[in-house]
């Protein structure tokens, strides 16, 4: 219960606020979005990359990244192909399964729990997910739709690509970025997080469940959160690196389904009503999952 008072429930708390605030007022979430996404988002993978002592923890984070993405989308395409589902729905449980919400829940449940290293791991990873999936989230969701070059195209249109590429010159360069520009980004990184959970709460608030079918569900909801982490287990176990690190991407693996799914699924029309479903349940029953993986990797 302490872990629960301690990491859980002050990210909670920070979801609910949100959550009501878009219950009374019906405010634009999309407007709030997009300042997020297109001035702070990128702020705070500028701080976290210009810094950033450059190794091989990097690299394996890519690495974990990608094979685990492959191992869920085999999952699902194998799960699907007994159940004998149509395209549309294996699309849809491959945008509810192999996406995290890595960003909006798992980095403050890591900064809570692991502190500031932890969260610079968090960051990373985020935006590698965010990278992954404006690829193959778009890709999945549109299938017969939209075509691979729109796909790619969504990438080089999100702000903290380029972000992570501008860091990352500045730093392998050894560029001296003025004082005056790193205070101004220093003031508005850390506002990240906060802003991106209270969008998170009210994007839940706006999730509306269709017909609820429950065993397509049930099968989203154990994939996300319990195989998941037990495949990034496995990936972790077969290279070298820090404990940090590796309880980081574990965490990371076991967070809930990423709430930008729903809005790819909404837009294409990619079976909606089980993808909200999904995201939604598994963003409440990761409130005991979360809490019982953090005892047990300590």
């Amino acid at each position: 219960m302490t872990i629960f008072f301690q990491v859980v429930l002050p990210v909670l708390l920070i979801f609910l606020s949100g959550y009501g605030i878009q219950k009374w007022k019906k405010l634009n979430i999309k407007a709030l979005s997009t300042v997020a996404i297109y001035i702070f988002t990128p702020m705070l993978v500028f701080q976290t990359f210009y810094p950033a002592e450059l190794n091989k923890q990097y690299g394996i984070m890519v690495i974990f990244s990608i094979l685990l993405l492959i191992a869920m989308i085999l999952v699902n395409k194998i799960y699907c192909r007994i159940k004998n589902y149509e395209p549309s729905v294996e699309s849809g449980l491959v945008l509810s399964t192999a996406f995290m919400n890595s960003g909006n829940y798992g980095a403050p449940i890591i900064l809570f729990a692991y502190g500031q290293i932890g969260f610079a791991y968090s960051v990373t990873f985020l935006v590698l997910q965010a990278i992954i999936m404006n690829f193959f989230g778009i890709y999945y969701a549109a299938r017969g739709k939209a075509g691979i070059k729109y796909a790619i195209k969504s990438v080089f249109e999100m702000p903290p690509t380029y972000a992570v590429i501008i860091a990352l010159i500045l730093n392998i360069f050894e560029v001296n970025v003025p004082t005056n520009i790193l205070s101004a980004i220093d003031l508005l990184a850390p506002a990240t997080i906060p802003l991106v959970m209270v969008i998170l709460g009210m994007q839940l608030a706006e999730i509306k469940l269709g017909h609820m079918e429950w065993d397509k569900i049930s099968f989203g909801v154990l994939t996300r959160l319990f195989l998941s982490p037990l495949v990034a287990w496995g990936i972790v176990s077969l290279f070298p690196m820090e404990p940090l690190l590796r309880n980081v991407l574990i965490l990371s693996a076991a967070m809930p389904s990423a709430a930008t799914t729903v809005m790819y699924a909404v837009q294409y029309d990619c079976e909606p009503d089980l993808v909200s479903s999904i995201t939604l349940i598994t963003t409440l029953v990761s409130i005991v999952t979360i809490t019982l993986l953090l005892f047990i990797l300590g």
